[in-house]
């Protein structure tokens, strides 16, 4: 499967951070953190994603280097891309999609926050 970056419309979603960030572990037994191309650590940020319907989503966001928001904080990510993935583990078929951002932001009046 080719993984091509899907744009993600960010105008209509509310996003609340749920998780303070943390960096992406690959290996669990060694310790190995991700990192993207320029060897900065990836981090996830766990945020909740409202529309404006009221439905919410939580979906974890992936971002190179650490971001400055925390627990409870309205958030903007910028930049923001979908990768659908999938894989085969023990004969079973899985698949999902990962989302990262260039940056997260705290949302401010001037950034552009979703009142």
């Amino acid at each position: 499967m080719r993984n091509i970056p899907v744009p993600v419309d960010t105008t209509k979603l509310t996003f609340v951070c749920v998780a303070d960030p943390r960096p992406r572990v690959l290996n669990q037994e060694t310790g190995e953190v991700k990192t993207d191309k320029g060897g900065n650590t990836v981090y996830e940020v766990a945020v909740s994603v409202a529309d404006d319907t009221g439905r919410i989503e939580l979906v974890k966001l992936g971002v190179a280097g650490e971001p400055a928001v925390s627990v409870g904080m309205q958030v903007r990510p910028v930049d923001l891309v979908g990768f659908v993935w999938e894989m085969n583990r023990n004969g079973v078929n899985r698949w999902g999609i990962s989302y990262r951002a260039a940056s997260i932001l705290p949302a401010t009046a001037e950034g552009g926050a979703i009142a």
